[in-house]
């Protein structure tokens, strides 16, 4: 018989889950209702789908959002990557201080860090577009990257790194050939989550983009406002797919296991 306590617990779990994902499954489902009133159930329908495609703000809007996440993670993997080595393989003075920095924009709030981006932007004098969209996000992705990447260097042994210096290879080669194929899973895991985070943001971006600047998670939101529309709850369940495919492929590398990790890197 399950105890008091346990069951209790088990039923809050239920609750907050439901709290979390329930609001989802009723997006999702109505994603697919044929009235245009997206509040009342007629009939099953996959024309808010196929509407997507037609509608060329949310086509541009999207595309622009592609940009900037590939933009993004192609930085953030780059400068993730190496400051997270670097933290590793060299210790600086303070340099609890100096990773309590780094990991500061991952709990910031957003609305303080969109905030500090635009001072800083208007500061410099540098004009709000897609360029300081992509610097704001690089921002507050390099420190995942860099957490995936410290852990994965926690397991790694010196020696292998040694070794290959002890053979001849130079220090670039011994990085990009030992120790690169063993962080791959980490690297690959940090794009993925700086690819879903930068392509689903909106409060910094609303604060660094210019008003001609439109991204898809700005358009979601204009058209939020103005009213209910049926085919915002297909893109949204779109994008929910593509989150919940960049989650389970980033869980699924970050649990490869090291010796999977030297087999891909030796093919």
């Amino acid at each position: 018989m399950i105890p008091a306590g346990r069951r209790l617990l088990a039923t809050w779990t239920g609750l907050v889950l439901a709290f979390l994902y329930l609001p989802i499954a009723i997006l999702v489902l109505f994603s697919f209702n044929e009235s245009q009133l997206n509040i009342v159930w007629t009939g099953f329908t996959f024309d808010w789908y196929a509407a997507l495609w037609r509608d060329s703000a949310l086509v541009r809007a999207l595309r622009s959002s592609l940009i900037v996440a590939a933009a993004t993670t192609a930085l953030s993997v780059a400068l993730g990557t190496a400051g997270g080595w670097l933290l590793h393989r060299y210790r600086y003075r303070h340099g609890g201080l100096l990773e309590a920095i780094v990991y500061l924009p991952m709990i910031v709030p957003e609305v303080i860090l969109g905030v500090s981006l635009l001072i800083l932007f208007v500061s410099v004098g540098l004009q709000l577009g897609y360029a300081t969209i992509v610097i704001s996000h690089v921002t507050f992705c390099v420190p995942f990257v860099m957490v995936a990447v410290k852990a994965r260097l926690e397991g790694l042994d010196p020696s292998l790194e040694e070794a290959a210096l002890d053979l001849g290879a130079t220090p670039g080669q011994a990085f990009a050939r030992v120790v690169a194929p063993y962080l791959m899973p980490a690297i690959v895991s940090g794009a993925l989550m700086s690819f879903t985070l930068s392509l689903d943001e909106l409060i910094v971006t609303w604060f660094t983009a210019s008003a001609g600047t439109r991204t898809l998670p700005l358009e979601i939101f204009g058209r939020v406002r103005k009213g209910l529309d049926p085919s915002l709850n297909a893109v949204s369940s779109v994008f929910v797919a593509v989150t919940l495919l960049a989650v389970v492929l980033s869980e699924a590398l970050r649990r490869r296991g090291p010796r999977e990790s030297w087999r891909g890197g030796g093919s």
